[in-house]
């Protein structure tokens, strides 16, 4: 430890400047997600470190919340909330630190992740000793510790290591300078009243209550203190213990307990500060630079106020979203995780923090400082005195969006009309541009109209059903001087077509066909409160792994791979480069043009792809045996091209990937492939002279129909409504698309050497559609019981439908699989129009002996159209000629 980190008498010189620094700053500023600038230190020790740990040792980011000191001195004063732990004597040792921690209490799991630290757990009850403490939850504890303990705990807390009793996730950290009038008012408290120890509880649904008769003495050892229970709100919540009649509101206590000396050595002593915690560190960290002309007034408030008076976040740490779900109950979870989920689907989750706001927290809590959109999403009414909280928060410049709740502002009333309950309705809403999306949505049955001597004021968001009354179910409200505003719906924008709420097949299938729609209104309005919308930025690549889908493949694969790498271990084509390695390290860069390829099967490990799985469902003679398998590429397209023109066709090659980053369709059309879609590129190779050789265009036909057959083909899962639609589409029904695709075929000799990808949605059911939400909706209609479908399982479960296919093809020519595929095709019967809206009607007959689409015009004349001269709009009902 550095000779100036520990002089001084009790707590040092330095320490009494460490605890100064909040009291200099009034109310505690962050400049990172969780953190301050060097220069702008709060009271602990660690204060100063915390942008240093955050960068250099990349710590992942936990719930740190940097506390109020007024807060705490509030809670301090409020001597009636502490328990005293009966430590004699009840003094701030020399070279001691006293701080305040906060903790969660977690039911089940705990919060805290596993430490990517080599560094052990480090236990609370090991760093200091344990002065007071105010259950609740937050578990609040007053403690005391040498400095080298304190940053002992400090490292630990920022590396994930701290270690509470079991059911507490430790949440906040803050050093602070007792007056000796603090602790002995708490002292005398603990004679007066034998203040409660609670015991730890698994369990903590019971409000917990003094009992006068109990004292128990707990040392650095004997932590049960620890697992506390919280106390319960009224609405069940977990929370703090409700406020009793002689408490005394927020700004009316004298803080005169918690004092803070003076500050002025507190700049000379920061860089010491910094020091004492770089020695406690296992890393060596650089020293940050310093601004000498800073001042104090550099450390303002994290929301502040701008010229206009509007809330203004300026720090840099992750801002709430919080989500009010009315009284706490199984119902209320379920839902919050609802509204999260949508709400995760359209913003950053990496930006925001999204967490609920219980009715305790709300009333008690300073949460509007960091509240960047407060969604409110019960049916319950709000009380008055949690109403009037949010229109304090509204009256600075806060962001409010209502789903489906009673909440309103002036001008404004919640009319109910039975009718619409739960129904399917058309929605027009207005954007911000003034341009209109129509879509359909469920409605809460509730409309807004105006109220009672009301003046309306409206923004340019609004949305009104498309009725004779043009029922008014989404409105835009600007609210004070301060730039507050709230957009308040009672169209169930939050609640998927798949919702329990929605029963019959037509209303899933119409919100299923909106649902696109859905989110864009839905970033439309996120984005006008303020959030940011954008498309998250690409996942980084991954190398490949070279897998063999059968064990006595792999040998003849190393032989064959061996005489045509070059010297370096490289295939190289027109596209990119292979290079082959034993083994990945991360230090092997990977771009879109320059791919490692792992060959040490042994090493593979992918919560996304098992091989097992895809081995089992691989029924094939020579297609899908060998595979490049990645977690992020930019396409698969791309990844067999130096290869796929040696390989010997035993070694059936294809590419799989979880995720692409420039995925191709149809044209110059970007194919972007989310968590969930199963996407591939297969090698086929045809001969010319050959049924299929001489009708290349079936090749695309024969694989939509091996995905539509693979799911189908399953005994019980026969009747899901997967259909193929031309030409190389899959569909659900006749109503959305969630597969498709792309076929490169190359004439080398003799033979066609072909490259299928496809791509379908398996598991991601937003923003589109996918097969597991066809699964789900059947099990809901027939209370059936069939299990969801992994994408590892389909993809060998389509390749080998499709070698059947292929030789089916060879052998019997199109007549051997038209059957089949007219069974499962959308266009039976169907008419359209050629051209245009004004173009001729003509009737659907099938596909021509190329694997064309014939169509029967009115004169009884049969007319050829080609997939690479007109696209077929299924909304439109037309045959038009594809834009180029």
């Amino acid at each position: 430890m550095p000779s100036g980190a520990r002089t001084g008498g009790t707590g040092g010189p330095e320490l009494r400047q460490a605890a100064c620094r909040v009291e200099c700053m009034g109310k505690i500023s962050t400049r990172t997600p969780w953190a301050l600038s060097a220069r702008n230190v709060f009271s602990d020790i660690l204060s100063s470190t915390f942008p240093i740990w955050t960068h250099l040792l990349k710590i992942e980011p936990f719930r740190l919340r940097i506390l109020d000191i007024q807060k705490y001195r509030d809670s301090i004063d409020d001597l009636n909330k502490w328990a005293l732990f009966l430590v004699s004597p009840f003094i701030l040792e020399a070279e001691h630190i006293a701080f305040v921690t906060e903790s969660i209490w977690v039911q089940g799991e705990t919060l805290q992740r596993p430490s990517s630290s080599s560094e052990s757990i480090v236990k609370w009850s090991d760093c200091c000793l344990p002065l007071a403490c105010r259950p609740g939850d937050p578990y609040q504890l007053i403690a005391e510790a040498s400095v080298d303990n304190f940053s002992k705990l400090g490292v630990a807390f920022m590396e994930d290591r701290l270690q509470m009793a079991d059911g507490l996730v430790p949440q906040k950290i803050v050093s602070v300078h007792l007056q000796d009038s603090t602790l002995k008012a708490l002292k005398d408290q603990a004679s007066n009243k034998q203040a409660q120890i609670l015991q730890q509880n698994p369990e903590p649904s019971v409000e917990s209550k003094p009992e006068p008769d109990v004292m128990e003495h707990v040392g650095g050892d004997d932590l049960k203190v620890l697992g506390a229970q919280p106390t319960e709100g009224e609405d069940g919540t977990s929370g703090r213990e409700p406020a009793g009649e002689g408490d005394v509101g927020v700004g009316s206590i004298e803080h005169c307990h918690l004092h803070l000396s003076s500050c002025h050595e507190c700049l000379e002593l920061e860089n010491s500060t910094i020091e004492s915690v770089k020695f406690a560190s296992a890393e060596k960290i650089p020293d940050l630079p310093y601004d000498h002309n800073g001042t104090l007034e550099d450390v303002a408030d994290d929301i502040c106020l701008d010229r206009e008076g509007r809330k203004v976040n300026i720090t840099g740490r992750a801002p709430n979203i919080l989500f009010y779900m009315g009284s706490a109950s199984q119902e209320s979870l379920g839902r919050f995780q609802e509204v999260r989920s949508v709400l995760a689907d359209c913003v950053d989750t990496e930006s925001y923090t999204l967490y609920p706001l219980s009715r305790e927290s709300a009333l008690r809590d300073p949460w509007s400082d960091n509240c960047l959109l407060l969604v409110i999403a019960t049916r319950e009414a709000i009380p008055e005195d949690l109403s009037q909280k949010f229109m304090a928060y509204l009256s600075q410049g806060g962001k409010v969006l209502g789903l489906c709740s009673p909440f309103t502002l002036a001008g404004f009333q919640v009319t109910s009309k039975s009718v619409l309950r739960e129904t399917v309705q058309n929605l027009v809403f207005s954007k911000a541009d003034q341009t209109h999306v129509k879509l359909s949505v469920l409605s809460s049955g509730y409309v807004y109209e105006e109220g009672p001597g009301g003046q309306l004021s409206m923004g340019k968001l609004q949305g009104h059903l498309e009725n004779e009354d043009k029922d008014r179910l989404i409105v835009q409200v600007p609210f004070g001087p301060r730039g507050g505003e709230a957009v308040l719906c009672q169209a169930h924008l939050e609640l998927p077509p798949s919702s329990s709420v929605v029963q019959a097949q037509e209303d899933f299938n119409l919100l299923k066909s909106s649902n696109t729609r859905r989110y864009e209104v839905l970033r439309e309005i996120l984005t006008t409160l303020g959030l940011n919308c954008d498309l998250k930025r690409a996942p980084a690549l991954t190398p490949l792994y070279l897998l063999p889908a059968a064990e006595e493949i792999w040998d003849p694969l190393m032989q064959w791979l061996g005489k045509h790498v070059d010297p370096e271990g490289v295939i190289k084509s027109s596209k990119l480069s292979l290079k082959f390695l034993s083994s990945y390290t991360s230090n092997i860069e990977i771009t879109p043009s320059a791919l490692p390829v792992v060959t040490d099967v042994e090493s593979f490990l992918s919560e996304n792809f098992n091989l097992e799985i895809y081995r089992q469902n691989l029924q094939t003679k020579r297609l899908g045996k060998v595979i490049l398998f990645a977690e992020v590429t930019p396409t698969t397209m791309n990844l067999l091209d130096g290869l796929m023109f040696e390989i010997p066709p035993e070694m059936g090659l294809i590419a799989i990937a979880v995720r692409q980053t420039q995925g191709k369709g149809r044209g110059s059309n970007a194919w972007l492939s989310p968590m969930g879609c199963a996407v591939s590129t297969l090698l086929v190779s045809i001969p010319l002279r050959s049924q299929l050789g001489q009708r290349i265009p079936f090749v695309q036909h024969l694989m939509s129909l091996a995905v539509v057959e693979a799911v189908r083909s399953i005994p019980e899962y026969q009747d899901i409504n997967l259909r193929v639609k031309w030409p190389n589409d899959i569909y659900y029904s006749d109503f959305m698309k969630l597969g498709g695709v792309l076929v490169n075929s190359t004439l080398l000799g003799e033979t066609f050497y072909i490259l299928i990808g496809c791509g379908f949605n398996v598991s991601n059911s937003n923003p589109t559609i996918c097969i597991n939400d066809l699964v789900a909706e059947y099990n809901k209609q027939h209370r059936a019981e069939l299990k969801p479908f992994r994408t590892d399982d389909l993809i060998a479960r389509t390749v080998t439908v499709l070698e059947k296919l292929i030789d089916t093809f060879q052998d019997k020519g199109p007549n051997g699989i038209l059957p089949l595929y007219y069974k499962y095709w959308v266009h039976s019967g169907q008419r359209v129009r050629l051209g245009g809206l004004e173009g001729p009607e003509v009737w659907i007959v099938g596909l021509d002996d190329s694997g064309f689409l014939q169509v029967q015009q009115e004169d009884g004349e049969i007319v050829t159209v080609h997939p690479d001269g007109n696209s077929f709009d299924m909304l439109r009902n037309l045959i038009i000629p594809k834009q180029q």
